[in-house]
């Protein structure tokens, strides 16, 4: 890197120093140009040189004055000729009389003539100009010049001290870039550029390649970096690198990334539920920014949920189990007593104990998974003294998913929660080629109409926490779920005077091997 910031001052450096060069060789010949041509029209102009035309001797009056005005301007030459070219005054005494050595043609002709040309005295920067009589007739020529050896030799006084401001300015380059580069070289942890290559795409293999996402957001509060693994949990493409995080992350996410110290903490992003974990990124002492890790808890939800539903299940098997040895040990004393009738009436008011769903009591929940999950809430609910009614005129179909169970499932464990005991939970649900609807009503406390809209955010909850739970996702993944699918959630009051939730779906599509009952 030194090498390359010193070829580049170098470079620069000599490349300015040609132009100064070259800059100051044209001023020198500009300022004696100037000079020339004023000198040259002076001459033309001098009453006595144009009055010695018509001498018979011109010269004798010509080269006294050409002399003098020679020394004086500091020119090399001043050499006045007739409109023949033959001249009147020269430097060297001796070429009065005789023909000039360069073309007189373009002051002859009445113009200005400014150039180098290679005469007696050798190559000179010179000038011609016409000389006019009283009628304005061409009579001779006025010539004034620098030897370019002059020229060059004004250059080279001057060199000198443009050469010490060049090679100034290479050593205050040089010391730049020898700055420069040990101070990158240290804030790059004293890596060379192959090193930093290298570093770079193991980093990226390690990233792209982790099972787990990765996001890095700057001290600015913007997107720095996101894995292969992040962007398919979180939905997002590579648009998103760069942006603030309030645009592109959930509110949660966000709010860990913006807290000062470690945090770890399940969210639901979309319809994923991930487990989420915020660390500041520090160095040298001092905060770069933060970084996120996530990880998939879906399927472990998704498993911990069918495992509270087994347990529900079978929760709701000892329940009926424990229900009918009572029912056989009263039988049994009632038939060793010998009261026949007694045993028979308790068996008949005893009747069917059977499902809330089965048989001929809902006959249009065509859905098993629906079914089953209706009939261990029930039995569950008996446990709790909480009333079940599934509405008789209900219809419920397969559609190929799990959105239905997942809605009634949240739907009727808020209920649940919200009553605690002693209370009742009506469910309808409707199914027809334009949807399903789905109505969950309890008689609880309800729900507060200020807080109707808030109990749909992520993490939003009334119930204590217990030592593993994940509470606050309910409500928010039955309206995602919604949402998908098209539809709408809504709460009110309830007919029974607690709350009502109604959720509308659009109809799902049919999966491979499923077929609408």
């Amino acid at each position: 890197m030194f090498l390359l910031q010193l070829s580049i001052v170098l470079i620069i450096v000599l490349i300015a120093g040609s132009v100064a060069i070259r800059m100051q060789e044209q001023q020198i010949r500009d300022a004696y140009e100037s000079r020339m041509v004023g000198v040259a029209q002076s001459v033309a102009q001098l009453p006595t040189i144009i009055e010695a035309f018509d001498d018979e001797r011109p010269s004798d009056t010509i080269q006294p004055i050409a002399e003098l005005i020679a020394q004086s301007t500091n020119v090399t030459y001043v050499v006045v000729t007739d409109d023949s070219g033959i001249r009147y005054s020269h430097p060297n005494p001796e070429m009065i009389g005789s023909m000039v050595s360069t073309d007189p043609s373009v002051p002859l002709s009445g113009e200005t003539f400014v150039g180098t040309q290679t005469g007696t005295l050798g190559e000179s920067w010179r000038v011609k100009v016409p000389i006019f009589d009283a009628d304005g007739s061409v009579i001779g020529t006025a010539s004034v010049g620098i030897l370019e050896s002059r020229l060059s030799q004004d250059l080279q006084e001057d060199l000198p001290q443009l050469l010490i401001w060049l090679i100034a300015a290479a050593l205050m380059g040089s010391a730049g870039a020898i700055y420069v580069s040990r101070l990158v070289w240290r804030r790059i942890y004293k890596l060379e550029p192959e090193e930093i290559a290298t570093l770079l795409e193991t980093r990226d293999a390690m990233l792209h390649g982790i099972g787990e996402g990765m996001v890095a957001v700057d001290e600015r509060g913007n997107l720095a970096l996101i894995n292969d693994e992040a962007r398919r949990l979180l939905g997002l493409d590579d648009s998103a690198v760069g942006r603030p995080i309030d645009e592109v992350l959930e509110p949660a996410l966000g709010g860990m990334l913006d807290s000062d110290g470690a945090m770890e903490t399940t969210v639901l992003v979309g319809e994923r539920v991930l487990l989420a974990q915020a660390n500041r990124a520090v160095v040298d002492g001092r905060r770069v920014g933060s970084v996120l890790i996530l990880r998939d808890r879906t399927e472990l939800h998704q498993l911990l949920q069918d495992l509270d539903g087994a347990r529900d299940v079978t929760q709701a098997l000892r329940v009926q189990a424990h229900e009918f040895s009572n029912k056989m040990h009263v039988i049994s004393g009632l038939l060793e007593l010998g009261r026949t009738e007694q045993a028979v009436d308790f068996i008949t008011r005893s009747g069917h104990g059977g499902s809330v769903v089965s048989g001929d009591l809902c006959p249009g929940i065509t859905d098993p998974d629906a079914a089953s999950l209706l009939m261990a809430k029930s039995t569950i609910g008996e446990e709790k003294n909480i009333q079940v009614i599934v509405d008789g005129n209900s219809t419920l179909n397969p559609d190929g998913t799990t959105d239905q169970v997942t809605i009634l499932g949240n739907l009727i464990d808020n209920a649940m929660e919200a009553i605690v005991s002693n209370g009742t939970i009506h469910i309808s649900t409707i199914a027809n080629e334009a949807g399903c609807v789905i109505t969950v009503s309890d008689d609880g406390p309800g729900v507060p109409e200020s807080a109707r809209q808030q109990i749909f955010e992520s993490g939003i909850t009334t119930k204590a926490d217990g030592p593993s739970a994940a509470r606050g996702f309910g409500l928010s993944l039955v309206q995602r779920v919604t949402e998908r699918r098209k539809g709408e959630i809504s709460v009110t009051d309830s007919p029974l005077g607690g709350a009502e939730f109604r959720v509308s779906l659009a109809p799902a599509p049919v999966a491979v091997g499923v077929e609408r009952q």
